[in-house]
């Protein structure tokens, strides 16, 4: 008897030993990452789990069972017995079957979630695609993903053009907290380059109005930046490990240099970054429109301005300017249930000339200024996060706090071509954000996330005026009022598989915001009629989608949104020059824009090697604030910089329709190559203040990339074209025909945006195991071009070099 109770509890025990140790790990192949959501599954008794963020699954639940199956959507399914895993020391590599989706996704709803729960499209840009095509900055990393258009104005800038919108239409994010301002501008933004790129781990892009889970500004695009996160031990040992990279570029004299460290042990970590880059004039290609040239530019010579002849008109001076940026993170997990964050970023950038400003001409035929810049533009976030998972039953399974401080500092200085007085803006804002995020799963395969949001805005404005040959200094008209603008508001998202193959979501948010505004500051400088102006509304916003996946080799989704944008106090309180002539004034009656999406994808595997994804969608903007004729004191006409201007306001006046198609090929040729390609269509339609339809401002031409890429254990490699269509002057937007220094001239002297293609090279090499070495040969056939709306020509043929030692 003795011995039959001590044999069962042995059995008992190496079982369990046994039960502990059968922890399946899922990576890839080509790169040995881990694996997330890999679904491992035995139809006969109906058992599945899914792998964790480190590939990981128990998989003791299988024990003896004769048919595993591993599948991953993007890779090769594999079908093993238990005993060939146990045979395999429990690690499997799954084979891509094209250039695999990212599966972790979290632009969506703030927690890590498969992209196929997720009923919206959306596009990842991975650590190791930010190696090999190594972009200078944000705005550049962005561009690579083939389905974000960048416009440029200067070297030190890029507004990116997502479905046929950009500026304040697009919302940006880091690592989830809300990045836009109260003083985001409908004009061209340059904001993303004060991220880093070198500190950013993953970029995602989540297209299509995200108003319910970010609210106001998310009509057309997400645009989620996740950056370096601290790493704990896995044993006694201090974890220590890190990278250095120097790099540079020939076609602006490029010097980069970057290192980051991250060090921790088994309940604390940290990340500690910090990057520096200096950039020279850029030089733009050979062959190309003659107009985009730089013969001559301005310099200060004694008390006068003088244009001087420019020795290299390839040259586009003046265009350097430097920057650097630094982050800190401290990580803390005292158990499993708690984890707190605490991360610090700081940006900051050199002065840099607004190019496209300083290549206007007066009818006489001078230079419109003798100097037109930004001065210093700054970013510092302090972000402090609480994560906590609960342990028993209740409103929510985890939950995280966010609290953020972000403060924003941009200048304008301008000064008219020998005129002595130098006039100065300047614009500073705080802005506090609260996010409380809460996730419960439900019986059922059933998912509810929901939260609150609270953020608030200061923003300070300021002008001053200087003779700079007397030194003399007044104060001048300031760009905006001193304003405060806020929001407060509630949603919920809830989730449901109906079945293996079948997923509902559905959403609801309700937000509130207003601005205060005091106008003083501009009252002797401009004869407003108001000195105060306040304004408080209320948006409700609303979203449903269904993502099926029938097999491994189909995927659909459709969707349909609401987005809306809360007028901000750029829009309702600015005074500038939009173009030669024209001057906008404050209107502080304005109410929401609203949008209104539909989309429908389809994804299809072909034996295993072939890809392809196709999206269409529709949105509706109403209430569309668009820049109308407007009266002063009953003038339609004011004196503004020494120049008779018509008045301009933004009105609550018209509607923007964006139709659009988005493509995707991908073809896995071999082990070792891969073709693909993206295509972006999109045709939008603006309502015009006589009536009349033009072809929207932000949607850009037809543009996409093609690619051929090879992958051999040490050694990446491709080979890639860019592209784009062109506008003739009848398909140009009517309010870009008033610029003509962006863009070449037809024929008949009218201005249009040429098509164009560049042909560039990457290669990443392994050296040695922790060197690596990254080049690039771009524009090869050093063509001259400006993308669609830019002042500012592309760089030409342009060698780059970057190396990299990790430890």
């Amino acid at each position: 008897m003795t011995l039959r109770i001590l044999i069962f509890f042995l059995t008992i025990y190496f079982t369990c030993v046994n039960g502990h140790s059968q922890t399946l790990t899922v990576l890839d192949m080509d790169n040995k990452s881990p694996l997330e959501f890999t679904a491992i599954s035995q139809s006969k008794n109906n058992l599945i789990v899914f792998t964790d963020e480190s590939g990981k699954a128990n998989i003791s639940s299988f024990v003896r069972s004769d048919k595993v199956e591993i599948r991953l959507y993007g890779y090769k399914p594999k079908v093993r017995t238990f005993k060939e895993l146990e045979d395999k020391g429990y690690t499997v590599f799954l084979e891509s079957t094209t250039i695999a989706l990212e599966q972790t996704v979290v632009s969506a709803t703030k927690w890590s979630q498969s992209r196929q729960e997720i009923p919206a499209r959306i596009t990842s840009i991975t650590k190791e695609e930010r190696e090999l095509l190594n972009p200078q900055t944000a705005a550049d990393l962005l561009g690579i993903s083939g389905e974000v258009f960048i416009q440029k104005s200067q070297q030190g800038g890029g507004s990116p053009m997502i479905r046929g919108f950009s500026t304040n239409r697009l919302l940006y994010t880091v690592d989830g907290v809300r990045m836009n301002t109260a003083i985001f501008r409908s004009g061209n933004l340059h904001n993303v380059i004060s991220l880093d790129p070198f500190a950013t781990e993953s970029t995602e892009v989540f297209f299509g109005p995200g108003s319910i889970i970010y609210g106001s500004d998310a009509i057309g695009a997400v645009m989620s930046f996740q950056t370096l996160q601290p790493e704990f031990s896995k044993d006694d040992n201090l974890l220590l490990k890190g990278s250095a990279t120097l790099r540079t570029s020939t076609a602006n004299s490029e010097r980069t240099g970057h290192v980051h460290l991250k060090y921790g042990g088994k309940k604390w970590a940290a990340v500690s970054s910090i990057s520096r880059n200096d950039y020279g004039d850029l030089r733009m290609g050979s062959r190309g429109p003659e107009i985009f040239l730089r013969p001559t530019f301005v310099v200060r010579e004694g008390d006068q301005d003088v244009v001087i002849e420019n020795p290299d008109p390839r040259n586009q001076a003046p265009t350097s300017y430097d920057q650097y940026n630094i982050m800190q993170k401290i990580r803390f997990s005292p158990n499993r249930k708690w984890d707190f964050h605490y991360g610090f970023h700081y940006s900051a950038s050199s002065e840099f000339d607004r190019y496209d400003r300083l290549t206007r001409v007066r009818p006489n035929g001078l230079p419109a200024s003798g100097e037109w810049k930004y001065g210093p533009q700054t970013w510092m976030m302090n972000h402090f996060k609480i994560s906590h998972t609960a342990d028993q039953a209740g409103i929510f399974d985890q939950f995280t706090l966010s609290l953020a401080l972000q403060n924003f500092g941009e200048s304008r200085i301008d000064r008219n071509f020998n005129n002595p007085n130098r006039r100065t803006r300047v614009e500073e804002v705080d802005a506090y954000s609260a996010n409380l995020d809460f996730l419960k799963e439900l019986p059922n395969d059933a998912k509810v996330f929901y939260g609150l949001e609270y953020v608030l805005n200061d923003v300070r404005s300021t002008g001053t005026s200087e003779n700079i040959l007397t030194g003399a200094t007044n104060t001048a008209a300031a760009r905006y009022p001193m304003a405060t603008w806020n929001s407060y508001a509630a949603y919920g998202t809830y989730q449901k598989k109906i079945s293996p193959s079948s997923l509902l979501q559905a959403g609801l948010r309700y937000s509130r915001f207003g601005i205060r505004a005091d106008f003083s500051n501009n009252q002797d400088f401009y004869p407003l009629p108001f000195d105060q102006s306040q304004n408080e509304e209320g948006a409700l916003t609303a979203s449903t989608g269904w993502v099926f996946t029938p097999d491994n080799t189909w995927t659909f989704h459709l969707n349909a949104s609401t987005g809306f944008r809360a007028p901000n106090v750029d829009d309702i309180g600015k005074v500038f020059d939009s173009e030669p002539g024209t001057v906008m004034i404050p209107n502080p009656n304005l109410k929401a824009e609203y949008a209104y999406n539909l989309e429908a994808n389809a994804g299809k595997v072909i034996n295993e090697n072939i890809m392809v994804d196709l999206t269409a969608y529709y949105t509706l903007l109403e209430n569309g604030l668009v820049r109308r004729e407007a009266t002063l004191n009953g003038q339609d006409s004011i004196i503004y910089d020494g120049e008779l201007s018509r008045v301009l306001s933004l009105q609550n006046a018209a509607f923007v329709r964006i139709l659009g198609l988005q493509a995707a090929l991908e073809i896995k040729i071999d082990d070792h190559f891969t073709f693909s390609s993206r295509l972006n269509i999109q045709k939008g339609t603006e309502e015009m203040e006589d009536g009349q339809q033009s072809p929207s401002r932000h949607a850009p031409p037809t543009f996409g990339v093609t690619r051929l890429e090879y992958k051999r254990e040490k050694i990446r490699a491709q080979l890639y074209s860019e592209y784009a269509g062109g506008f003739s002057f009848e398909q140009l937007p009517l309010e870009e025909r008033g610029k003509p220094e962006l863009y070449a001239i037809d024929e008949n002297g009218n201005p249009i945006s040429p098509s164009w293609a560049t042909l560039n090279l990457k290669g990443f090499y392994q050296l040695l195991p922790n060197v690596s070495l990254s080049v690039g040969l771009e524009n090869i056939t050093d063509v001259r071009y400006r993308t669609y709306g830019s002042g500012i020509a592309a760089p030409g043929r342009n060698f780059l070099v970057a190396l990299t030692a990790s430890f």
